[in-house]
Order: C-alpha cells, then structure tokens, then sequence
C-alpha cells in the first residue's frame, strides 16, 4: 500500500488560476498608464462648418475689417493700415461697447495676418469678432 492515498501520476483535477490573475493585473495596470496618454497625441480642434445659418443682417450698422489680397486693410469701406487700425478699433469699441465685428479676408492671405487681425480686434476691445465666408465656395470640387 501506497502512503499517498490515490491518483498516483494522474492529471491534476483543478486548474491553478493564479498566474491568469497575475498576468491580467500586469496587463490592467499597463493600459490604465498607457491610456490617458494616447489622448493627448494630437489637438483636437472643432473647425465651423460652411452650413451655418447666415447672421442677421438686421443691425443698423456693420463694422467689417476686410483684408485684401494684397494685404490692404479696408474699415468699414475706408483704407487704412497696421499701424492705425488699433486705435481705430478702439475708438469703434468706446462707442459701441456690444457691436459685432465682421472680418472678410482675401482667400490668398496668409493664415498669420488673419490671426494677428483677429488679435488687434479682440485687444482693441471688440468682444464679439465673426469671420465672413462665401458658403457656397466652401463645397469641395469634384476631380475630373
């Protein structure tokens, strides 16, 4: 007689789950790290779309900044330049504190100018700045 009492050589009846647990510990702890930095690799920016609905035309009175093709800054219809639309704008600002400014620019001009214009309009006091565009020329071109 054996001092083991039976099942001398046999396959084990119960599975011994305790490196599953470790390994998929390991794996949690891995991706709870991992995942809060996969968000971080790009900048998320919400672009508006071409469908919105036109402002209302209504106000007595628009302030547009428009910028031509060739970098010619025009107020209201009127020519003027970098050095004085900030004093310009600010005068408009005391004036009328709520009124929207509208900014057309050229589609040529540089993405730079239009910031700095955007820039000088919310320093000189202009709280609301809208960027005018053709709606229909927002629709892509079919290739031949």
């Amino acid at each position: 007689m054996g001092m083991s009492g039976g099942n001398n050589g046999g396959a084990m009846a119960e599975i011994n789950v305790t490196p599953l647990v470790d390994v998929m510990l390991v794996l949690l702890i891995i991706f709870m790290v991992t995942a809060p930095m996969l968000n971080n690799s790009g900048i998320e920016i919400d672009l508006p779309r071409a469908e919105a609905p036109p402002l209302d035309d209504s106000s007595e009175e628009q302030l547009v900044l428009e910028m031509a093709g060739d970098g010619t800054l025009y107020l209201n219809g009127e020519a003027t330049d970098w050095d004085t639309v900030s004093e310009q704008l600010l005068a408009l600002s005391k004036l009328k504190p709520e009124a929207p400014i509208f900014l057309k620019a050229d589609g040529g001009v540089m993405y730079l100018d239009v910031a700095r214009l955007l820039a000088i309009a919310k320093q000189s006091g202009m709280p609301r700045v809208g960027l005018v565009f053709d709606p229909n020329a927002a629709e892509p071109e079919e290739a031949p």
